[in-house]
């Protein structure tokens, strides 16, 4: 009889042998870091007694939203129009369909990564006429150096920690087994963190106001790995 031959398909037993014991760790990593970029929500209306004429003030405020948002160059890295509408208001009273008024609104979004223009563009768009300004909303670029730094950081950690329970066995770490990347994020993930805090600032003229003093925040980026390791038979 030939002895039976282990089968190459089959998955690895996830548990160590008295040869080669496992340790499973996890490694984490939370960093606190500077923003890369801010951005800002601008919603320009409008309104008329006629579809035209709403129209037209709509197109002349935001293309002045657009003109003043490019005046700052290099500092702003993305400019975006989202959502547009014109809406009709209906007349409460009286029989039919009878329109009173219309509405129009667009929605513009911007992301700056000089932050000292931030406050200076921020105020100068809430200065215009029916113009609304969110924000601002701080975030880490998806490629930045944090998330790399805060997944080194939990590797580094899940080594360390295994290493102390092969010390605590009077033994060594041999191999790695496995390294399970559970995630690295900042979050949230759409717009990170909340609207950062604006403080109101005096008037430095007339019809002037001085820019606003806005903080930026700090983002939280946090990594996760599980990992295992074989060990050096302990003498027991």
């Amino acid at each position: 009889m030939t002895a039976a031959t282990p089968d190459a398909s089959q998955p690895a037993v996830p548990y160590g042998t008295p040869e080669a014991p496992r340790i499973a760790v996890r490694g984490e990593a939370r960093l606190e870091v500077d923003p890369e970029i801010a951005r800002i929500g601008i919603t320009v209306a409008a309104r008329g007694r006629d579809r035209r004429s709403a129209l037209d003030d709509l197109t002349r405020r935001n293309a002045g939203v657009l003109d003043l948002v490019k005046s700052y160059g290099d500092a702003v890295e993305r400019l975006e129009t989202g959502a547009f509408s014109i809406t009709p208001e209906l007349t409460k009273h009286g029989r039919g369909e009878r329109v009173r008024t219309y509405h129009g609104s667009v929605r513009v979004t911007a992301e700056l990564t000089d932050f000292t223009a931030l406050g200076e563009l921020t105020t100068r768009l809430a200065d215009l006429d029916l113009t609304r300004v969110d924000g601002p909303w701080w975030a880490l670029r998806p490629d930045s150096p944090a998330h790399r730094e805060a997944r080194k950081k939990a590797v580094h950690e899940a080594v360390q920690r295994a290493r102390e329970y092969a010390d605590a066995l009077g033994t060594t770490l041999s191999a790695l087994v496995e390294l399970a990347d559970i995630g690295a994020e900042s979050t949230p993930p759409a717009y990170p963190q909340a609207p950062g805090r604006m403080r109101s600032a005096a008037y430095a003229a007339e019809d002037t106001p001085a820019p606003l003093d806005l903080e930026p925040q700090r983002q939280r980026v946090h990594a996760q790995i599980n990992a295992r390791f074989t060990m050096v038979p302990p003498q027991l």
